[in-house]
């Protein structure tokens, strides 16, 4: 008899430990454009503070549920913190819109030397798979050598085109990809090539 207790109970803890066990985590970025860079260009900018608002500032995709209500995915996270990958994205499409490799970001870099510098304040950020991104930010840009600044304001909603979570960083990255272009348009401004 205790023979087949002592097979049966590492049996049964095995069986129940399989069933106690969750799936892994997905972890997903945003993604940079694939737009044609420009001719190559002395610009020097720096990309950030970024600010997200609190309730999306965690590791976990916040998804909207209702009006009012969210709910946090614990098995699919952005794969660093939300404020770093929009900062990252806006920088390395700046790169390419601008045409320049002198695009930092605040404070991982130094940004003592950069004629421009753009601070970005996320609004909004709402993640509804399988439906829509959206994101709402107001930016400042900064003109270092004359303190000249410019103040604007992206909102863009996104459809989501893919099922599930990729789909969603994918709409989201397009939706950065905006915030990125009217930026850039901003720098062109000041730089008199667009009126």
């Amino acid at each position: 008899m205790h023979c087949q207790t002592a097979l049966v109970l590492p049996a049964l803890v095995l069986i129940l430990a399989a069933g106690c066990a969750s799936p892994p985590s997905r972890f997903y970025t945003l993604s940079t454009t694939d737009a044609a860079a420009s001719p190559v260009s002395a610009l020097s900018l720096s990309v950030g503070p970024v600010s997200v608002p609190a309730a999306v500032d965690r590791p976990q995709i916040v998804v909207s549920t209702g009006a009012n209500q969210v709910h946090l995915d614990e098995l699919n996270r952005w794969a660093s913190p939300l404020k770093d990958e929009i900062s990252r994205v806006v920088a390395e499409n700046l790169v390419v819109m601008l045409g320049t490799a002198k695009v930092t970001q605040f404070p991982q870099t130094s940004s003592g030397e950069a004629a421009y510098r753009v601070a970005i304040e996320v609004q909004r950020f709402d993640s509804v798979p399988g439906s829509h991104a959206r994101l709402d930010a107001v930016w400042t840009l900064r003109r270092v050598k004359d303190d000249k600044s410019r103040t604007g304001r992206t909102s863009v909603q996104e459809p989501v085109s893919a099922t599930g979570f990729d789909g969603l960083a994918a709409a989201h990255s397009r939706a950065v990809a905006r915030l990125s272009r009217d930026i850039a348009d901003a720098v062109r401004v000041f730089e008199g090539v667009l009126r």
